[in-house]
């Protein structure tokens, strides 16, 4: 025999919102996660290629956004935009890139 439990529209309401709540928590938390890797990655890859003036600047072929992968979010181009407003790495003339602050850390 089955037990049949009935929920009011208020209680019902409640936990959709909740649910909603959860979902949008756990989305920006994944997303923030995937930007400071981007972060790490552009920094140590600087560091490795020994990039830290405009005259030792290289090229970063993430740097451009590919519209070929659409729909999928890029986070490395916008976050090469945060470190370079936050003066962490800087963009040549001729648009390579280079470490500004050598010890940064994240």
């Amino acid at each position: 025999m089955r037990v049949q439990v009935k929920m009011s529209e208020t209680t019902e309401l409640i936990l959709g919102i909740a649910a909603l709540i959860v979902v949008i928590t756990l989305t920006r938390r994944y997303h923030a996660w995937r930007m400071k890797r981007a972060y790490i990655f552009i920094i140590d890859d600087l560091k490795k290629n020994g990039a830290y003036s405009a005259h030792s600047a290289v090229d970063l072929p993430y740097a451009k956004r590919n519209l070929l992968k659409m729909g999928l979010r890029q986070h490395h181009p916008q976050a090469l935009d945060h470190l370079i407003m936050e003066n962490i790495v800087g963009k040549s003339e001729d648009g390579r890139y280079y470490l500004i602050q050598g010890n940064v850390r994240l």
